[in-house]
């Protein structure tokens, strides 16, 4: 299995893909552990402070020391040069919040996972011309789960995401299962404010073993 595919199959196991930036790379790393340790072998941190490059690099050494079979993805990629940047530092796999080809082209070449971000029917369309295999609908909370109802026949076989405001409830997450989602993006209602600011890890541990069981119980049903 390469490494797209290696990803691809993480994501489409988790169901669930936590995503999560943090200026401190102390709180970064403890976020990561803490992850890996409810059993999270998949997650995305984001490229949305001047800290990123500089966590992410510590993001990864601590991938390779201490978590093994972990892909670590990088996320609200929308340049080439970030792409780059990422790319040398080890990134597993690239999210965007819009549509690069660029981008695309240069994770393509490295055998990479690209997800771009996409809110219309024609967005999609050009995602897939560009070879997206996983598209994130974002933002979710605007787009809603009739959104995925309604161009899920138009693009059949397509793995969608939806990322931005999914809740951490049975009944939210269910519908967007229930309209063809693979997986659903969970950030700031997983790993919230009030978790980071205070470090309460033990508290992000049980509601991420809760996340993690809320997919799994759901999408099997």
């Amino acid at each position: 299995m390469n490494n797209k595919q290696a990803v691809i199959h993480s994501i489409l196991k988790q169901r669930m893909l936590p995503l999560y930036f943090h200026e401190d790379a102390d709180v970064s790393v403890q976020v990561a552990r803490t992850l890996y340790k409810a059993g999270v072998r998949v997650f995305e941190y984001t490229n949305r402070g001047d800290a990123a490059l500089k966590n992410f690099a510590a993001l990864k050494a601590l991938q390779q020391n201490e978590m093994p079979g972990l892909h670590l993805g990088i996320g609200t990629v929308k340049t080439t040069e970030e792409a780059k940047a990422y790319i040398n530092a080890g990134a597993d796999f690239i999210v965007s919040p819009v549509i690069n080809p660029e981008v695309g082209k240069m994770a393509h070449d490295r055998d990479m996972l690209w997800i771009p971000g996409c809110m219309t029917p024609t967005e999609i369309h050009v995602a897939q011309q560009h070879g997206a295999a996983i598209i994130k609908l974002f933002p979710a909370n605007i787009l809603g789960v009739e959104f995925m109802l309604s161009i899920k026949d138009l693009f059949r076989g397509q793995l969608f995401i939806p990322t931005g405001g999914v809740e951490l409830e049975a009944e939210n997450i269910s519908t967007w299962f229930k309209a063809g989602v693979c997986a659903v993006g969970m950030g700031s209602k997983l790993i919230t404010k009030q978790i980071l600011e205070e470090h309460l890890y033990d508290q992000l541990y049980a509601k991420t073993l809760k996340a993690l069981e809320l997919v799994q119980s759901i999408y099997i049903k």
